[in-house]
């Protein structure tokens, strides 16, 4: 038995303010280097000293003075990395000195190796010794007091090697925000297990851990909800004592065993119930309480991922403190007729192929919200604004980038 929705239907664009507008920030923990991969720096970093500290050799070779252009120099000994030269090149001398070596007093440039002549211990230069050239100055890479990263970046290989260049051994980061993930029916049985007669294996939850993972959260499975609303709150309920977000899997259409919404609409309060977007009609978002978040997403595998894209990445990359919420578009061109939907948005599922200079888009086939396989393999999502128009092939659209070909 079906039931009328009491939520009216919801623009996209809306929708997705209303996601963000009601999401909360994580809080702040310092974080040591080794688990800061991916994080998000929570505070603007400054360097404490300058990169490099001293005068470097870039190169293996001569540390000398301009003004001996042309000359022959005793040499005195050697600076390398590590280790010094602890005299100083006075004229008519010079210190053979290797890459990353610091440059000793009274030099003022480096020599290469192939560029000098040698006779045992007296090194003669060329005629055209430049001031400052070979070595890196103090402070040529980064000066004392300069901001480095910015609060929002996530940290990857350069951003860590930075801080660790820069003698920071442990950062402020950004939590990771911890959700419960769930799929509800009595039709799903596990993956392994044999489906009987009606049932389905459930796909759903596994591919929104892969797509929870990617984003960033520390997941909790509860495995398949039970079909009965009492036992289905006792499960939710528990989970979020220990998890900031709630993410279901189906339920949340309007007949009677789906019981989601009502569940939602116990524990907090449900600001979408329905949204006008194909695929991923019956999407839903709640706030609970301690300022928590709920989703309920189609139980459909195509619905399910497309509102995650569209709702939930965003608002688990807010939570993270990411500068940058949504995933990048690019223009594309149309190699297909894209047919709209007369009264909803349409998130179409495409390959992106190179031609030249453009990246042309190509229909993943059938956009079935049941066919996983339209999404299998697509680089991109084209949105397709409602209308009985379309858009014709050979016009260039944004496109939601997953991966680029």
């Amino acid at each position: 038995m079906l039931r009328v929705s009491a939520y009216p239907l919801v623009e996209v664009d809306e929708a997705a303010a209303l996601v963000l507008d009601h999401t909360p920030t994580m809080g702040v923990e310092r974080v040591a280097l080794a688990h800061c991969i991916g994080r998000v720096l929570a505070e603007d970093l400054s360097a404490t000293a300058s990169l490099p500290a001293f005068p470097s050799s870039a190169v293996d070779g001569y540390a000398v003075r301009s003004a001996d252009a042309g000359k022959a120099l005793r040499v005195l000994g050697e600076s390398a990395a590590g280790r010094p030269f602890s005299g100083s090149v006075e004229p008519g001398t010079a210190a053979r000195i290797l890459t990353g070596g610091v440059l000793p007093d009274g030099a003022d440039c480096v020599v290469m190796f192939e560029d000098v002549q040698l006779d045992s211990e007296v090194v003669t230069t060329p005629t055209n010794l430049r001031e400052g050239s070979n070595f890196h100055r103090p402070g040529a890479d980064v000066r004392a007091g300069e901001q480095v990263l910015t609060a929002g970046t996530q940290l990857g290989a350069a951003e860590l090697g930075l801080a660790a260049a820069l003698g920071f051994p442990r950062l402020p980061v950004f939590r990771r925000p911890r959700v419960a993930l769930m799929s509800t029916g009595d039709e799903l049985v596990e993956v392994g297990g044999k489906p009987g007669r009606g049932q389905i294996i459930d796909s759903n939850r596994w591919a929104l851990l892969a797509a929870l993972r990617e984003v960033g959260a520390e997941v909790r499975g509860l495995g398949i909800g039970p079909d009965q609303s009492d036992a289905l709150r006792t499960l939710v309920v528990d989970a979020l004592r220990e998890v900031d977000v709630l993410v279901t899997s189906g339920g949340v259409s309007v007949g009677t065993h789906d019981l989601v919404k009502p569940l939602l609409e116990s524990l907090g309060t449900v600001h979408v119930g329905r949204v006008k977007l194909k695929p991923g009609k019956p999407f839903t978002f709640a706030t609970l309480s301690d300022r928590k978040l709920g989703f309920g997403l189609p139980g459909f595998p195509v619905s399910s991922l497309v509102t995650f894209e569209v709702f939930v990445r965003p608002a688990l990359r807010k939570m993270q403190g990411f500068a940058q919420l949504h995933r990048p578009t690019l223009p594309v061109r149309l190699a297909y007729d894209a047919r709209a939907t007369a009264d909803r948005t349409e998130y179409q599922r495409v390959t992106l192929r190179r031609e030249g200079q453009e990246l042309v888009a190509e229909s993943t086939g059938s956009q079935s919200s049941s066919r996983l396989m339209s999404l299998a393999g697509a680089h991109a999502l084209v949105r397709i604004p409602p209308g009985d128009q379309g858009i014709k092939a050979g016009t260039v659209v944004e496109a939601m980038i997953l991966a680029l070909p």
